[in-house]
């Protein structure tokens, strides 16, 4: 029934080419991530939000307001880290997709 995951090829090549995945596949993607933006991960005044980025809009929320204000900003910042680290991860993967060749993590590209 339909396609598995490994029939797909790796990075931007799932987007394009022979192999790549249905154009209604794609649609679907663009369409959730669409959904999120606008329904879901929004910035409303007045339920809560205390910095930019914060979209709790007063309904979730799993202990962070019992936090004083001294760890809030630690755990922005750790949080902030681990991001910009993932952003150069993801960033040095997709370079080497484009050079080729065997990547000791993730072998041949």
């Amino acid at each position: 029934a339909g396609d598995s995951f490994d029939s797909f090829p790796n990075g931007i090549a799932a987007f394009f080419g022979p192999d790549a995945i249905p154009q209604a596949g794609f649609a679907q993607i663009v369409a959730f991530v669409g959904a999120l933006e606008l329904g879901v991960m929004k910035d409303i005044e007045g339920t809560g939000n205390e910095f930019v980025g914060d979209f709790r809009n007063g309904s979730i929320d799993f202990g962070w307001d019992t936090f004083d204000e001294e760890t809030q900003l630690s755990k922005r910042a750790i949080e902030l880290n681990n991001g910009r680290a993932a952003m150069m991860g993801i960033l040095g993967l997709m370079v080497h997709e484009q050079l080729g060749g065997v990547l000791p993590v993730v072998g041949e590209m």
